[in-house]
């Protein structure tokens, strides 16, 4: 998993679907994609600088609040699978990821999905994110781009 230098507003990271990610037919479970679109959350905050792991240390922790998908074709496995990760909206106490789950040999889109984020403190209140990390992901904001 290689995400791209922080300047860059997309961070893709790579995996190859795992026998334990599918159903008896070999297809990926659908609960799966999620696991995946936190793969591809983790890696574009750390690209920019700081791992989830400080984040939590620092008191910020950040709770999924929304969730969509939408499921355009199906993972098998052993597939070689990419998930390219935008910031699509940041504000003190929110987040908007978009992804696109992709099959890394044939460009073929698996999943597009978002998911929207807020902070909150250590006791579950919702809280404001420290100003210079919120500085860092405001600057990697990239609104959606329906046509990709």
């Amino acid at each position: 998993m290689s995400p791209l230098p922080a300047m860059l507003s997309e961070t893709i990271s790579e995996l190859r679907v795992r026998y334990a990610e599918t159903d008896q037919m070999g297809v990926v479970y659908h609960a799966n994609y999620l696991v995946w679109c936190e793969l591809g959350r983790t890696d574009f905050i750390r690209a920019r600088g700081k791992s989830y792991a400080e984040l939590e240390r620092d008191g910020l922790l950040l709770a999924v609040s929304d969730v969509t998908m939408r499921f355009h074709a199906s993972a098998r496995y052993d597939d070689p699978i990419r998930v390219h990760t935008r910031l699509t909206a940041a504000g003190s106490r929110g987040l908007t990821f978009a992804y696109r789950v992709m099959r890394a040999d044939t460009d073929t889109l698996l999943v597009s999905a978002t998911t929207a984020l807020v902070s909150i403190d250590k006791s579950g209140r919702l809280a404001a994110m420290p100003r210079d990390m919120r500085a860092i992901l405001e600057a990697a904001v990239m609104p959606t781009d329906h046509g990709r």
